[in-house]
């Protein structure tokens, strides 16, 4: 309008039109300045984080009410994934207070730590601290231990705790959080687990020990105590109380007998501290099957037994001691084969097969009586049997090998349809 009039020297036109051009233009500066510092004051929260404020959305004009409205919806939105993450944070907190594992994460530039549990400062001594330099300052051999020694990979190291060595095992890892880099460090006082676990081995030990040993004894103290009663009566009557050498040689020999019985649970018992080393090769599975074949083969045919051996690859090789695990073997197989000298139609087979993981895995399978559920966890115990003339000696033997072979050995069993143990390497 104002163009047009200038054009054509209307200027009362053109005075009209510049009056409403400046009141157009002042509304236009007001309704966008009053946005602008709407904006301001929301971002001026946003900047201090302060996020329950809440902005009015039934007064002032309809396009404020709006912007108010998508204001209050980004604080909500806010405030709830503050809500998750602070819940998360508080989760993870009282897990990993839980555990029983010493934890901490710190800046690998500046030393301050971002997170700390009581299990960690329990087993180094030490009360709360910010900054890994304290520890540095109050315990240097143990800063120098945990935090400067690297540990990319668990190592186990002894710890002066309390004028005292623990053994511990550390392991650490790095990370980052945008521009800076973190530290965790993890620490496990293996002292206190293997103190217990040898504390229960112990028990069970002495527990079955005692146990085979009274049976020995008992037997033993009570024949002496009734020769040694029947001597002192010949002594002193000898008309009324003949000794009978006959049931003397007799008792002598029980005697003889139960402690040469207790002689060979004593030297049963060595054997299991025999094994401590191992002669590693590359061992073909076809070899060991047939050299196991053929030293079982006499045992097989007198018991009219029959051997399936099952390869997933004739070309299969283990890395083991040939000798300790033909051992092993043996001995499985002769509990299959004292499983299955009842069942009508006995089966029993040896396999070599990889898993889903890569690891080679010998199975020796029967279908005879089975392994009661009750008995399952104490067949490795060593001594215990459930064989009238057995040992117990074997499966903790052959759980020994497997051990040194860092492998281990799994076993499935169903009373009445067979036995399953697996060997994985």
């Amino acid at each position: 309008m104002l163009a047009f009039a200038l054009s054509y020297s209307r200027f009362y036109a053109a005075g009209g039109a510049a009056v409403l051009s400046l009141f157009a233009f002042y509304n236009l500066y007001k309704f966008t300045t009053r946005r602008f510092i709407e904006m301001d004051d929301f971002f001026e929260s946003v900047k201090y984080r302060d996020f329950s404020r809440w902005f009015l959305e039934d007064k002032g004009p309809r396009d404020i009410q709006k912007l108010h409205s998508g204001f209050n919806e980004i604080n909500r939105t806010i405030r709830e994934i503050n809500s998750e993450k602070d819940t998360q944070y508080v989760y993870l907190q009282k897990i990993l207070e839980m555990v029983d594992i010493g934890i901490v994460a710190y800046n690998t530039e500046t030393g301050d730590v971002l997170w700390v549990n009581d299990s960690f400062k329990d087993t180094i001594d030490f009360p709360t601290f910010k900054n890994i330099r304290f520890v540095a300052n109050r315990k240097p051999e143990l800063y120098e231990a945990i935090f400067e020694t690297p540990h990319s990979e668990a190592q186990s190291v002894i710890l002066n705790v309390k004028q005292e060595k623990i053994k511990v095992l550390i392991s650490e890892t790095t990370f980052r959080v945008k521009s800076a880099s973190f530290k965790l460090v993890v620490l496990h006082n293996i002292d206190e687990t293997l103190n217990k676990n040898e504390s229960e081995a112990w028990k069970k030990l002495l527990s079955v020990m005692t146990h085979e040993i009274m049976n020995s004894i008992a037997p033993i103290s009570s024949l002496a105590d009734t020769l040694q009663t029947h001597i002192q009566q010949y002594q002193n009557d000898p008309e009324k109380y003949p000794l009978e050498v006959e049931d003397l040689h007799s008792g002598i020999s029980s005697i003889k007998k139960r402690s040469e019985g207790l002689m060979k649970f004593a030297k049963t018992y060595r054997s299991l501290n025999k094994v401590t080393h191992l002669n590693l090769q590359k061992v073909s599975l076809n070899e060991l099957f047939e050299s196991i074949q053929n030293l079982m083969q006499p045992s097989l045919r007198e018991k009219d037994l029959k051997v399936d051996f099952v390869f997933e690859s004739a070309d299969m090789e283990i890395e083991m001691d040939s000798y300790l695990i033909e051992q092993v073997l043996i001995n499985l197989l002769l509990n299959a084969m004292d499983a299955v000298k009842t069942v009508p139609d006995a089966q029993i087979s040896i396999s070599a097969k990889r898993n889903l993981q890569g690891e080679t895995v010998l199975r020796v399978t029967d279908n005879g009586t089975g392994i009661p559920e009750e008995i399952l966890d104490t067949i490795f115990v060593p001594f215990f049997t459930t064989k009238k003339n057995g040992s117990g000696i074997g499966l903790s033997l052959c759980k020994q090998i497997m051990m040194l072979h860092k492998g281990k050995i799994n076993v499935h069993s169903e009373e009445g349809k067979g036995s399953v143990i697996s060997l994985v390497f």
